[in-house]
């Protein structure tokens, strides 16, 4: 029973220590080798992050305002909601993770921008994938899906483009505001059949 105990132990050890050395080794190909000219690019794509992950649902809830329609006003404040709750738990996590950012770890990673937070998980990743995924929900055409998704993907790239997170920070970022989103939705579906119940 020791025996199997201690090969668990070991196994997780190695599987982690070769998680983190994949984690590295991926944003040291982004970060190390990038195209510099591209800098101020994926700078402006990161910081498009929060402006238009608050300017969507106020947009339309101000036209669903001006055209009295109420499912318009409706879907704004859920993507509202979602980008709300997305960030809640990013700041809750990044404060129980504590993962430092990897430019504090490995000298070799070159920061372009320098963030005062901890690292896990990625914040705008996080924001971007809420805003995506809650517009996609709300307007599931191609036409809004593909570019929503696109610019989310690409804020997560800029993240380590710039070397302030490891590619792990920006898949649970994702993961954090994809799933806020759809347990978002989830919760107004349930809170909506019980309005129509009474």
């Amino acid at each position: 029973m020791n025996k199997v105990i201690g090969f668990f132990i070991f196994f997780f050890c190695v599987s982690t220590i070769h998680a983190q050395n994949v984690d590295i080794d991926v944003l040291k190909k982004i970060n190390i080798n990038r195209n510099t000219s591209l800098d101020g690019t994926f700078k402006s794509i990161s910081q498009s992050a929060v402006p238009i992950s608050v300017a969507t649902p106020i947009l339309i809830y101000t036209l669903g305002m001006i055209n009295n329609d109420s499912v318009a006003k409706q879907k704004a404040l859920f993507i509202g909601e979602t980008f709300l709750a997305s960030a809640f738990i990013t700041v809750v996590s990044k404060k129980i993770i504590k993962t430092d950012r990897p430019y504090d770890t490995y000298p070799m990673v070159q920061p372009v921008v320098s963030e005062a937070s901890y690292s896990m998980p990625s914040g705008h990743t996080s924001t971007a994938f809420a805003t995506a995924t809650s517009l996609s929900l709300a307007y599931p055409k191609w036409y809004v899906v593909a570019p929503s998704f696109v610019w989310a993907g690409a804020i997560g790239y800029s993240r380590m483009h710039l070397g302030v997170h490891y590619p792990s920070d920006v898949l649970a970022g994702a993961i954090v505001g994809s799933g806020s989103a759809y347990l978002t939705y989830k919760a107004n579906q349930w809170i909506n059949k019980k309005r129509k119940k009474k």
